[in-house]
C-alpha cells in the first residue's frame, strides 16, 4: 500500500525534490542555534568579545530570515503538491465510479461515496504534504542533535537515549487502538453524510408529510454513533499523547538531575550544561512531533485505504474480443434466462421470448415480479446467472458496452435531470448535437414552445433534479433527450405512472411518436396505455404466464383479464 501511495508523487518529482531540499536546510539551520550558544557561553562571553557576540547574533538573524523563506516554500508549495495529488486521486476515483456496475450502487449509499471523495481525500492530501517533510526534518534533527549531544557529554546523552525505547513502546501500544478507533469514526462520518444526502434530497417529501421529527431521529442515530466513535478515538489518542508527553517530561527531569550531578563532579562545565539543556529540546521536540504526527498519519492512511477500496473495485469490462455494433435492426431474444440479485432468491426463472425488430412489446403483472429487471438486463446493467440474451442474434456479452447502450434509449418513471440548463439536459442524449437538432428533438417531445416562453429559453436553469419544472415538463425533457439520441431500441419503464391522468394522455402521444420505427419494450401498470402493443407478456413469479395481444388475452380470461377488469372496475 505504501508503494502505491508513493507512486502518486511521481508527476511532481521536481517540486518534491525542492521541498525535500528546503526541509533539509530547515533542519540543518535549526542546529546552528545551540552550536552558536555553546561558543558564546564558553568563549565569547568569558572573553568579553562583544564584537563577535554581535556578529554571531547578526549571523543567527540572517539564518532565521533564510529559514523563514524556506518555511514559506515548504508550506506553500508542499500544500500545492498535496492538493494536486488530491485532485489526481479524486479524478481517478470519479473515473472509476463511472465504470462500476449497477450492482455496486445497489449496495453503497451516495453519501458514503461522497465522504470518501471529500473527507478522505482531504486527509490524504495533508498526509501527502506533511509526511515526507516531517519525517525528513524531524529525522535529521533527531539524528543531528543526538550526534551533537554526544560531543558535549557522551554518558549523559546515552542516559537520555535509553529512555527513547520506552517512548517507542508506549507509541506502539496505543497506535493500533488509535488506528481502529479512527477507522470506526471515519465510517460513522460516512453514515452521517449518507443520512444528510438522503434527508436533504427528500426535504420536500419530509415537509409534505410533516415528518421532520422522523428525519431528526434517524439523523440522531448516526450522529450519536459518531460521537461515541469519536469518544473512543479521542480516549485512545488521549492515552497515547499523555503517556508520550509524560516520557518527554521525564527526559527533562533526567537532564536536570544527571546534568547537575555531572556539573558538581566537574565532568561538564556551566556553558556545556546550559547548551545541553537547550540542545536536549532539539532532540526531544522533533521526537514528540514525530509521535504527534501519528494522528495525522492514521487519518491519512485510513483515508487512503478507503480510497483504494473504490479504486480496486472491479469495473464493468467488455468481454475479450467484444465488438462494436452499428445499424442494428433491434431484434431482442431472451433464451432461458435465469437471474437473481446478489445470490438472493431467483427473480427470473428461465424467461424465454423474442421481440422482432420494430415491434412493441408490453410487460405487465404485479410489482416485484421481474418486469424492470428484464429492462435492466437488455443494456447489460447486470450479469445473468445463466441463459443468453441476444440483439440481432449476437450475445450482448459479445458486444461492447458502449455500442450496446448507444443503441438503447430508456425513459423511466423516476426521471433524473442534472443541475444545469434545459439545453444541457437535452444534450445528454447526444453531446455533440447541433442547436437545430436539439430544437427538433424538443418539438417532437412537444416542449419546444414552452421553452421558448421562458426568459432565457434553453439556457434556463432547472434547479437540482429539475425542481423548477412540473412532472410533465420533466418527462418531456427526458423524452426529448431520447429523441435526440435516436436509439434503435426503446425501453419505457412505467414512464407515465407518476403523472396525473390528463398529463399522461398528452405524454402518451409523445411516447407513441417516440416508439415509431423502434423496437419498444413497455412496462406499465395502467393497462389502458398498452392496448396497441403488438404483444403483451404477463410476468408473474419470474415467468411469462401469458402472452398475446390485448384482445386475445381478454378472451382467454386469465391473469391479464383479471388485472384489466379490476382496473376498469376501479
Amino acid at each position: 500500500m505504501i508503494r502505491r501511495f508513493i507512486s502518486y508523487y511521481k508527476p511532481y518529482k521536481k517540486i518534491f525534490i525542492l521541498d525535500m531540499i528546503a526541509s533539509f536546510l530547515i533542519a540543518c539551520l535549526g542546529m546552528l542555534y545551540p552550536i552558536t550558544t555553546r561558543v558564546m557561553l564558553n568563549r565569547l562571553i568569558p572573553e568579553k568579545n562583544y564584537k563577535m557576540i554581535y556578529i554571531f547574533g547578526a549571523f543567527l538573524l540572517i539564518i532565521y530570515v533564510t529559514r523563514m523563506f524556506l518555511r514559506f516554500f515548504v508550506q506553500y508549495y508542499g500544500h500545492i503538491m498535496g492538493v494536486k495529488m488530491q485532485a489526481q486521486m479524486r479524478k481517478e476515483m470519479f473515473k472509476r465510479i463511472q465504470t462500476l456496475p449497477y450492482s455496486y450502487y445497489d449496495n453503497h449509499q451516495t453519501g458514503k461515496i461522497m465522504s470518501r471523495m471529500t473527507n478522505d481525500l482531504q486527509d490524504i492530501s495533508e498526509l501527502a504534504h506533511h509526511a515526507p517533510e516531517n519525517f525528513f526534518i524531524f529525522g535529521i534533527m533527531i539524528v543531528g542533535s543526538f550526534i551533537y549531544l554526544l560531543t558535549i557529554e557522551k554518558t549523559l546523552t546515552l542516559i537520555i537515549f535509553a529512555c527513547v525505547p520506552v517512548m517507542l513502546l508506549v507509541s506502539a501500544t496505543f497506535k493500533n487502538r488509535m488506528r481502529d478507533a479512527f477507522m470506526e469514526s471515519r465510517k460513522n462520518v460516512a453514515v452521517i453524510n449518507a443520512s444528510l444526502e438522503s434527508s436533504i434530497s427528500g426535504i420536500r417529501v419530509t415537509k409534505a408529510f410533516n415528518n421532520s421529527h422522523i428525519e431528526e431521529r434517524k439523523f440522531d442515530v448516526g450522529n450519536n454513533a459518531f460521537v461515541e466513535s469519536k469518544r473512543k478515538a479521542y480516549k485512545a489518542m488521549g492515552q497515547f499523547f499523555s503517556s508520550t508527553n509524560f516520557i518527554t517530561d521525564f527526559f527533562n527531569v533526567v537532564v536536570l538531575i544527571a546534568g547537575g550531578v555531572f556539573l558538581f563532579q566537574g565532568k561538564i562545565n556551566g556553558g556545556d550544561y546550559a547548551t545541553f539543556i537547550i540542545s536536549i529540546n532539539l532532540f526531544i521536540t522533533p521526537l514528540t512531533k514525530l509521535i504527534d504526527f501519528t494522528e495525522q498519519y492514521q487519518n491519512g492512511i485510513t483515508g487512503f485505504k478507503r480510497f483504494l477500496e473504490i479504486i480496486d473495485e472491479v469495473p464493468e469490462k467488455d468481454r475479450e474480443n467484444a465488438k462494436e455494433i452499428s445499424n442494428i435492426k433491434g431484434e431482442i431474444e431472451f433464451k432461458d434466462v435465469h437471474f437473481s440479485y446478489n445470490d438472493s432468491k431467483e427473480i427470473l426463472k428461465g424467461i424465454s421470448f423474442k421481440v422482432p425488430a420494430g415491434k412493441k412489446i408490453a410487460l405487465v403483472g404485479p410489482s416485484g415480479e421481474g418486469k424492470t429487471t428484464i429492462c435492466h438486463l437488455i443494456p447489460n446493467f447486470y450479469k445473468i446467472n445463466s441463459g443468453e440474451i441476444t440483439i440481432d442474434g449476437i450475445n450482448i456479452n459479445d458486444i461492447t458496452l458502449e455500442s450496446l447502450r448507444k443503441n438503447i434509449g430508456i425513459v423511466q418513471q423516476d426521471i433524473y435531470l442534472f443541475g444545469g440548463t434545459i439545453k444541457e439536459n437535452i444534450l445528454y442524449g447526444k453531446p455533440d448535437a447541433t442547436d437545430e437538432e436539439v430544437f427538433e428533438a424538443s418539438r417532437k417531445a412537444n416542449i419546444h414552445d414552452y421553452i421558448m416562453t421562458l426568459e432565457k429559453g434553453y439556457d434556463t436553469e432547472i434547479g437540482e433534479r429539475g425542481v423548477k419544472l412540473s412532472g410533465g415538463q420533466k418527462q418531456r425533457l427526458s423524452i426529448a433527450r431520447v429523441f435526440l439520441k435516436n436509439p434503435t431500441i426503446l425501453i419505457l419503464d412505467e414512464a407515465t405512472s407518476a403523472l396525473d391522468n390528463t398529463t399522461e394522455i398528452f405524454i402518451q402521444k409523445e411516447l407513441e411518436e417516440l416508439s415509431k420505427g423502434r423496437t419498444t419494450l413497455v412496462v406499465a401498470h395502467r393497462l389502458s396505455t398498452i392496448k396497441n402493443a403488438d404483444e403483451i407478456f404477463v410476468i408473474q413469479n419470474g415467468n411469462i404466464e401469458e402472452k398475446g395481444n390485448h384482445n386475445e388475452l381478454l378472451e382467454a380470461k386469465g391473469i391479464y383479464y383479471k388485472l384489466y377488469s379490476s382496473m376498469f372496475n376501479n
